[in-house]
């Protein structure tokens, strides 16, 4: 029996990326990043991230097929992120994968961004049910549980800014460049916590404002300047990175425990960071919960992901009709509903 190959677009943001499966064998998954060109900005220009995937587009899908060793036509659907990111990037995805998809004729899957960063995990073990989804990244933070496959339910979620907004912020404002999150883990390693800052976990729910946070340390910086002094930068990395992480691991176990969850999963971005990781393998396990913690090139925006997800939806006939449009404040819970 002929395994189905499913070509897949990401776009979301400053990614352009092709992934092909094969079954349950992923074959490529060619990422073209624009990380460089956004730097010297201290973050993501849309319309600059709009231009570039337009320019890197074609050239990722070709060398994908080239390296695959696939041709178009052997390709049993195609697969791209509808939402949530970055509208104008979203429709250079969205305009490739229709076309194709209308010139061979073969089924248009719309996928949900954050869903899919879930289920890059399994790309290193099977998901377990029931289980936490702690989705932590640029654009989003979000505490998902899941009863089975294809079921998301979100608990709690940031009200403000996002945990990654917040790292690139405070790096911009600490001149360590663009992303954040790199440097200040790196630091926070060298440092010590000495530095009393607010907790960004909101009291009786599972929610989070990491706005407060972010406005804080800014603050702290500036009128530490003002008066002639220095800050401790090490130090405040330390503290920063402990306040903030130390708050999703705080709901996150309380939720694992509250849902009976047998699995904790970490996605998006910010499950790249050493802290995060470490913490996650050291907590979890001593109250029964499997974590699941992806290899580093399955935390940042790639196609593999996008692949993953979408082979579960080509099986529950979750398809889309050629007139399908992106939604950049696409809800998980709404992955269906396009």
């Amino acid at each position: 029996m002929k395994e189905r190959v499913i070509l897949a677009i990401e776009s979301s943001c400053d990614e352009t990326a092709v992934a092909i499966l094969r079954g349950d064998k992923l074959l490529i998954n060619a990422v073209s990043t624009q990380i460089s060109m956004h730097q010297q900005y201290g973050g993501v220009m849309p319309e600059l991230a709009s231009r570039l995937h337009t320019e890197n587009i074609v050239y990722t899908l070709d060398t994908a097929l080239k390296d695959a060793n696939i041709k178009l036509e052997e390709v049993d659907a195609f697969a791209v992120t509808r939402g949530p990111g970055l509208i104008g990037a979203l429709h250079v995805g969205l305009q490739t994968a229709k076309t194709l998809a209308l010139l061979y004729h073969k089924p248009l899957i719309p996928v949900h961004h954050l869903a899919a960063h879930i289920y890059a995990s399994e790309f290193v073990k099977p998901l377990v049910f029931p289980l936490l989804a702690i989705v932590v990244s640029g654009g989003n933070t979000e505490l998902v549980v899941m009863e089975k496959h294809l079921d998301f339910k979100t608990i709690g979620e940031t009200r403000d800014d996002a945990i990654g907004e917040c790292y690139d912020k405070i790096a911009r404002v600490l001149n360590l460049g663009y992303p954040g999150g790199i440097p200040i883990d790196r630091l926070a390693k060298t440092g010590e916590a000495t530095y009393k800052l607010p907790s960004p976990a909101l009291g009786g729910s599972y929610d989070f404002s990491f706005s407060g946070l972010k406005t804080h340390v800014i603050n702290l910086v500036n009128n530490t300047k003002q008066r002639g002094e220095e800050i401790n930068v090490p130090n405040l990395c330390a503290s920063f990175q402990k306040v903030a992480i130390d708050a999703i691991i705080k709901k996150g176990l309380k939720a694992a425990k509250e849902y009976k969850v047998k699995q904790v999963v970490i996605a998006g971005g910010v499950s790249a960071n050493s802290y995060l990781r470490s913490e996650v393998l050291a907590k979890f396990p001593k109250i029964g919960v499997d974590p699941a913690i992806p290899p580093l090139w399955c935390c940042t925006d790639q196609a593999a992901m996008i692949a993953k997800l979408a082979s579960y939806l080509y099986d529950e006939k979750v398809l889309a009709g050629y007139d399908l449009g992106v939604d950049p404040n696409w809800e998980i819970e709404d992955f269906r509903e396009f």
